[in-house]
């Protein structure tokens, strides 16, 4: 048999990203940046092919990531930011609404976007998942788009 299999690289040299992130409630959103940042740089990124794209909150980052994508600079873009649940039904739509715009993004765009937008119940979940307990989101988004870059990379020289 002759299979060809494709695994994704750990290795972010050469790899373009944009990072969106919302300033709504930063506390959380900064320490996620935080943490995608020291993964792309640990993996040989180098900081001029980062850029940081801010937009108001988890909402709006869809638009801004689609726009990023489309623009052809990019090789992957991370979505980045926090929805807390609060007493209104507010978070359901916030939060369905973001996740499915990175999702579509991901999806028309031919671009790796990874949806890095957390989702808890209270602020003590969100820090959590922001470096404290349960690791961190931001890197572990950071980690999906290397390794999709590089599956992207492959699949593109496929014959």
């Amino acid at each position: 048999m002759d299979i060809q299999e494709i695994n994704g690289m750990l290795d972010a040299k050469e790899i373009r990203v944009a990072i969106v992130v919302a300033r709504f409630n930063s506390l959380v959103a900064e320490q996620l940046v935080t943490g995608a940042l020291d993964c792309l740089t640990r993996h040989g990124s180098a900081e001029a092919d980062i850029t940081l794209i801010r937009v108001p909150g988890a909402f709006e980052i869809p638009f801004a990531a689609k726009k990023a994508a489309e623009a052809g600079s990019y090789d992957a873009v991370i979505c980045l930011g926090a929805v807390i649940r609060g007493s209104t039904p507010h978070f359901d739509y916030v939060a369905a609404e973001s996740a499915k715009g990175v999702a579509q993004t991901s999806l028309s765009s031919g671009v790796p976007v990874i949806n890095g937008i957390i989702t808890t119940n209270d602020i003590e979940q969100a820090l959590e998942r922001a470096g404290t307990k349960a690791g961190n989101k931001g890197w572990d988004a950071a980690l999906a788009a290397i390794e999709m870059v590089s599956v992207n990379r492959q699949i593109s020289r496929v014959r």
